[in-house]
């Protein structure tokens, strides 16, 4: 039986409710002035974006496959994605070249105060587990967003692009796949590992790192924020994989929960390096007039995380959830 996708979650406005309608054939698309009047990281417009983007990677069950290109729906997603884009470039702070931006990550702070810290040294289960359902959504389709910028690099780049992709995806073997050893962690703690399950509860905060990835991975103009997303996503990676894997030791949230972020730890230490020296200085080599597009991918990243950062940690430290929708308890079966 072919694969059919995730089903469409809830709507949580009136954008996301038009473009859930049309998806599923009952009714049009939202006018314009309705993506101009929602709040651009709220909710509304980010599921709508989410909703839009996720035709390019599994779609949804019900949804036919050739809505990914139909052209009402692109324009729509063009509406979103032009508000969404016209903020991150407003509200991210402007470095004068890739090597300032890059020296914000290389050097952490003696006092971290980050999710990763948090977790580390304070985090319960529960906390682990919202943290592990936000996750997902990129986490079960780890590399894929990325993997739409090799089309679109060549030389030093493209080789150095595809050799990190190579290792995410296992390196030939499917169980060494990162978005397999997340469905492992999941199942160490007790989650639902079905693609896609985590739509509803995740946060607005989480939905727009994630389409970030999409919106820059979709548009061969953005190449270049691309690659810089994708180094601050590696150059971070390994000591924050350090201290969720240390977290995870330490709440005994099982082997493979653990493992998933140990193999992270050595892996983007790897990567790091070949990022910033092969991905990075290959596509500077060939087109230099992209070293403000890296910059900017390097701080709109931040920028967004940092948005995540505070909501986990504000309601964590209140004694919250973080999700949208509480995560369901019938289907924890931690040990």
């Amino acid at each position: 039986m072919a694969h059919e996708g995730p089903r469409l979650p809830a709507a949580r406005g009136p954008l996301s409710a038009a473009v859930r309608e049309n998806l599923l054939g009952t009714g049009p698309l939202p006018p314009a002035e309705a993506v101009a009047e929602a709040p651009v990281y709220g909710d509304d417009l980010q599921l709508a974006l989410y909703l839009c983007y996720e035709l390019h990677y599994r779609g949804f069950a019900g949804v036919a496959p050739d809505r990914e290109w139909d052209p009402e729906l692109l324009r729509v997603r063009a509406a979103l994605e032009h508000r969404f884009l016209t903020a991150l470039r407003a509200d991210t702070p402007v470095h004068d070249t890739v090597d300032d931006a890059l020296a914000e990550l290389l050097v952490e702070p003696v006092e971290g105060t980050g999710v990763s810290h948090f977790l580390c040294d304070e985090g319960e289960l529960w906390q682990l587990r919202e943290y592990a359902a936000q996750r997902s959504l990129y986490h079960l389709k780890e590399a894929d967003p990325h993997a739409w910028v090799l089309p679109r690099l060549w030389g030093r780049a493209k080789a150095a692009m595809a050799a990190v992709e190579f290792d995410e995806y296992g390196g030939g073997r499917p169980d060494r796949v990162h978005a397999r050893l997340f469905a492992d962690l999941m199942t160490d703690l007790g989650l639902d590992t079905a693609y896609g399950r985590y739509l509803d509860a995740a946060c607005a905060e989480t939905l727009a790192t994630v389409n970030l990835m999409s919106l820059l991975g979709l548009h061969r103009s953005l190449r270049g924020a691309l690659v810089g997303h994708f180094a601050t996503v590696e150059i971070t990676s390994s000591p924050g994989s350090r201290r969720l894997a240390e977290a995870m030791r330490r709440t005994d949230a099982g082997p493979a929960a653990a493992y998933f972020y140990d193999e992270h730890v050595e892996a983007d230490a790897v990567h790091e390096q070949v990022v910033r020296h092969d991905v990075i200085g290959g596509l500077l080599d060939e087109e230099p007039h992209l070293a403000p597009d890296v910059a900017f991918g390097i701080g709109v990243t931040g920028l967004l995380e940092d948005r995540l950062a505070d909501r986990l940690l504000t309601a964590w430290r209140a004694g919250r959830s973080s999700l949208h929708t509480p995560l369901n308890t019938e289907i924890a079966h931690i040990s």
